[in-house]
């Protein structure tokens, strides 16, 4: 089955056909384009859904109420599914729509070429055929006029009128044309000849081979639509698991509604612990005096009433909140810390920072540590190809001193001896720095600057079924949750966001208020070994890419040390194989959770 065989004629039903083909693969990629734009929009919108019904701070107080609790959990799982969409929409443009677009673009390219060299072949038939043409005309014309020339020398040699010089005449114009004529028959023959050659190499291989890469290109884009097609259902498969489990929450959430708690909450809230008033008795006015009578009747209902009313509406009492001064400077060592972390002075590079890069956040800390890490190691393998080099040269003119002296490279040996000595006394300088640095990151890190932001209220743990537990008793103002989603990075150890900040011990406010005093910042932390919460067990895999998270595998048990907080991430902790303890977070929708009672 071959184009250039069996649709060998039909070059122009072929050039067709290949655009219209292309014509439908941009169709698709537009199709896909308006498909990323509703998914786009329809996440947007679920957002700022979950957003508007997010519950207001005159509404906490109700949050102890099941359905209450099951509508945040929604809430969270409805903002997961947000996420989820962003994620099938931003993979779509990314790998789908680009390899559709980019196909396109090759294909069209290919095509062109591929009718320009058809278009060339048919050009140099059609003129070859015009040459045969011209050829046969002018055979054709000499011919006649040869016939015509016999015919008249037939005619000048029977006639006895005509002189022998006239005769003779007639005879040189027939011969003349007898030439002509036969010079035309064989020019007509060689372009015949060429014509039909040409013709043969242009149908048995100059067309089919073009019309052949047609055909291959087609049979490209045919099956680029059919894998992009697969491709589009695979991203949506992907993130299937995923809302999956944001359904079984949504269906757990609605299951955890109890009416007959809730009941009871209404009773515990509003009941005032006043027995109800007993009959109203007879009096029997002809037995009692009128103006006694009229001044006692109803006088106790009334008063119950009243106080029944005054329990109902009486005043509600709050803890007042600490100020923020207190919890920053609570304690006189703590002031003494940060006097001697202003006073403390390190060397200063040429650009004016610490040589340690401590004046920094951070994250901005470790960043240019690795870089000037990185910097002296390309150094250090620099020199040490340079000294390799010498010392080769050295054994050369040692083993052959005709190619040069050893020693005038012994100097040079030494010198680089010596620079290489100093990088590597550098590169382990700035290792020690940058361990030091990472030292910090478990109280340092973003989600946990985040949540000594928090207050010491009534918090609830979000797991990866959509219930919630409680961990503290309601002392104050609730702080409520954020709608967190896996795609939303503002407050995730993944978006490296937040984490130029370093908070001071105790403080709950980061080195932002600090440098905004004009002070320096001192990173002095003790990292204490945190009680654990309960146990949790791996559903997906998942990789660490950045500082505050670590990597985990399907199936794996890890002990939580601090719930999710609101903003998708739980805190979780597991030994390591130096009798040691690694923790940091992961995420709340990748665990299923088991708090201890």
């Amino acid at each position: 089955m071959s184009w250039g065989t069996d649709l060998w004629d039909q070059f122009d039903n072929l050039s067709l056909h290949t655009n219209r083909g292309i014509d439908v693969l941009d169709k698709y990629a537009n199709f896909l384009r308006d498909r990323v734009a509703i998914e786009t929009e329809y996440a947007g919108k679920l957002r700022r859904l979950v957003k508007n019904y997010q519950p207001k701070k005159k509404e906490e107080e109700d949050n102890e109420f099941t359905s209450r609790q099951a509508f945040r959990n929604l809430l969270k799982e409805v903002g997961d599914l947000a996420g989820q969409r962003e994620v099938v929409s931003e993979t779509l443009q990314l790998q789908i729509i680009q390899g559709v677009t980019l196909l396109s673009k090759t294909l069209r390219e290919d095509r062109k070429k591929c009718l320009n060299d058809g278009t060339v072949l048919q050009q140099t038939l059609s003129a070859q055929l015009s040459s045969l043409e011209r050829a046969k005309r002018n055979y054709d014309k000499a011919y006649r006029d040869s016939e015509k020339a016999v015919e008249n020398h037939k005619k000048a040699d029977m006639d006895f009128n005509l002189s022998r010089a006239e005769v003779e005449r007639y005879k040189n114009i027939m011969t003349s044309k007898i030439q002509q004529s036969d010079d035309a028959k064989n020019e007509y023959a060689n372009q015949l000849q060429k014509t039909n050659n040409l013709q043969q190499q242009h149908y048995g291989t100059l067309l089919p081979a073009v019309f052949n890469r047609l055909q291959e290109l087609d049979e490209k884009r045919t099956r680029g639509i059919r894998e992009f097609i697969i491709g589009a259902a695979d991203v949506e498969s992907s993130v299937a698991p995923i809302i999956a489990r944001c359904m079984e929450g949504i269906v757990k959430a609605g299951e955890s509604i109890n009416e007959q708690e809730d009941s009871l909450k209404v009773i515990e809230r509003y009941q005032s612990g006043f027995q109800p008033p007993a009959d109203i008795p007879f009096e029997d006015l002809s037995k009692m005096d009128s103006s006694i009578a009229t001044q006692s009747n109803y006088s106790s209902v009334t008063y119950n009433h009243l106080t029944i009313k005054g329990t109902i509406s009486g005043p509600k009492f709050k803890k007042p909140r600490g100020g923020i001064l207190n919890s920053i400077f609570g304690s006189n060592k703590q002031r003494q810390i940060i006097e001697a972390c202003i006073t403390m002075k390190n060397s200063l590079t040429a650009d004016g920072q610490k040589e340690d890069f401590s004046d920094l956040p951070p994250n901005q800390q470790r960043k240019k540590l690795q870089a000037k890490i990185a910097e002296l190691q390309h150094k250090v393998d620099q020199e040490t190809n340079t000294r390799d080099g010498l010392m080769k040269m050295k054994i050369v003119y040692e083993a052959n001193s005709s190619l040069g002296n050893p020693m005038t490279v012994e100097g040079q040996l030494n010198e680089s001896e010596h620079e290489l000595e100093k990088l590597k006394n550098d590169l382990k300088k700035y290792q020690g720095y940058l361990d030091k640095a990472n030292q910090l990151q478990v109280v340092n890190n973003s989600p946990q600057s985040n949540r000594n932001q928090l207050q010491n209220g009534h918090r609830t743990s979000r797991h990866s079924n959509g219930s919630a537990s409680a961990d503290d008793h309601n002392d104050g103002d609730d702080q409520p949750d954020d709608a967190g989603s896996l795609s939303s990075s503002s407050a995730s150890p993944e978006s490296g966001l937040g984490t130029s900040h370093t908070s001071l011990p105790g403080s709950g406010q980061g080195s932002a208020n600090e440098n905004a005093m004009g002070e320096e910042t001192c990173y002095e932390t003790e990292v204490e070994l945190l009680q654990p919460l309960g146990t949790c067990r791996a559903l997906y895999p998942f990789e660490a890419t950045s500082e505050g998270s670590i990597p985990m595998n399907e199936g794996e048990e890890l002990q939580v040390i601090e719930n999710d907080q609101g903003d998708g991430w739980t805190r979780v902790r597991r030994a390591n194989n130096s009798n040691g303890w690694d923790e940091g977070f992961v995420p709340t929708s990748y665990i299923e959770c088991t708090l201890f009672a």
